[in-house]
């Protein structure tokens, strides 16, 4: 199966709906601290869905992970182990900045240094500037940060135009539009590391790729054995992170029904922080076995929604052809778009003034021109 951009660029489209959705199974969730939930999810999302799912497509995946070169393995973890500390700082960039612009500023460095990166590293980028494909796949990258230099004027506006109480009706106590653009420059820089141990990786693709083709099966999936590898490295740094939040904060007993307590004799209830006494937890505020399940299949729920994205990432970059680093890009913007329209939906602009609504309209069609924009420059290289 040969590259085909334009099916690329829609797979990439599904798989930015995918991470920008992930969060919605976490807001029923109950009683639950964050590092609880969030080991859960990331269990789900970093060690059971690529297995399950490489199993699925890829004939003898352990096979082929066993004879994979050393140093492509153990770079994918590497960067997957910085990768696993941009996304728990991710976290703190949504706090202070709400979902639409958190996602935006924290994915536009990530999109900035993961895609130019790896061409950079290797060279590639003035045989690239010289092909008119090539032109316009640089030209896409461009417009997509010019999208997120928008998105971030209109954040800045928002924090001059709404009042602090105002903010915390809509779930945004905290946001801080300078703390969260530290935050967020920082966590995009360490998530771009994905895209290095993709590119580490690739000479784990081709054993696939291989071996897909001599059993008779599409080249797709190629990628997906690369995925394993990357996403156990970010499994380590988050499990290593949330261990500790355990252990500090006296939260394990979370897993079993009981809210947990910190330091401070709080517990974490839904959305509000109660006062208990450390020394009693159990009784009223103990979770119903079935309330326990649900937070156990939404947490889980959540993590195969995020695994999914790079489900499609993986197909949509098997499609790009020659120049496939330009994926990061259209999966960054797509994430992007998508996270815009639920900061839409959930009235994060809701208060605005028509100037601050406009940049974030004028981002969002400059974010979905810059997807059709690298598609159509991978077209002319596939060509």
């Amino acid at each position: 199966m040969g590259p085909n951009p334009f099916i690329g660029v829609i797979y990439h489209w599904i798989g930015g709906l995918a991470s920008a959705s992930n969060f919605i199974p976490f807001r029923p969730i109950k009683r639950w601290s964050w590092e609880i939930y969030w080991i859960i999810q990331g269990f789900a999302a970093w060690i059971v869905a690529p297995l399950l799912i490489a199993r699925i497509f890829v004939p003898d995946v352990a096979h082929i992970l066993r004879h994979s070169p050393s140093p492509a393995f153990f770079h994918a973890i590497f960067w997957g182990a910085l990768w696993g500390i941009g996304g728990l700082t991710f976290g703190l960039s949504i706090r202070y900045l709400g979902i639409g612009l958190g996602y935006a500023i924290a994915l536009g460095f990530c999109t900035a240094f993961g895609t130019l990166m790896p061409p950079l590293f290797s060279g590639q980028i003035p045989t690239i500037a010289r092909q008119s494909g090539g032109r316009f796949i640089l030209f896409g990258v461009f417009i997509c940060l010019v999208a997120i230099a928008v998105n971030g004027l209109a954040g800045f506006l928002k924090e001059q135009e709404v009042p602090s109480e105002e903010r915390a009706a809509l779930g945004e106590r905290d946001f801080s539009f300078g703390k969260g653009l530290a935050v967020a420059v920082f966590a995009g820089i360490m998530s771009a590391c994905f895209a290095y141990g993709l590119n580490a990786g690739k000479p784990i693709a081709l054993i696939a790729r291989d071996h897909l083709l001599a059993t008779g099966r599409a080249d797709l999936w190629q990628n997906l054995p690369v995925l394993i590898v990357v996403l156990w490295g970010g499994f380590f740094t988050n499990f290593v992170w949330s261990l500790f939040l355990i252990i500090r904060n006296r939260s394990a007993r979370q897993f079993f029904g009981a809210p947990g307590s910190n330091p401070m004799g709080t517990a974490i209830t839904g959305e509000t922080l109660v006062s208990i006494d450390p020394t009693n937890i159990a009784g009223e505020l103990r979770l119903p076995p079935s309330a326990l399940v649900r937070n156990y299949l939404l947490a889980s729920l959540a993590g195969v929604i995020w695994y999914f994205q790079f489900f499609f990432y993986s197909m949509g970059q098997t499609k790009m052809g020659k120049y496939d680093f330009s994926s990061w890009t259209l999966h960054m913007a797509s994430i992007i778009i998508f996270a815009t329209l639920w900061g839409i939906a959930l009235k994060e602009w809701r208060d605005t003034a028509l100037r601050t609504r406009l940049c974030v309209t004028c981002g969002l069609f400059l974010l979905v021109f810059s997807t059709v924009i690298v598609g159509y420059g991978n077209y002319l290289m596939a060509r």
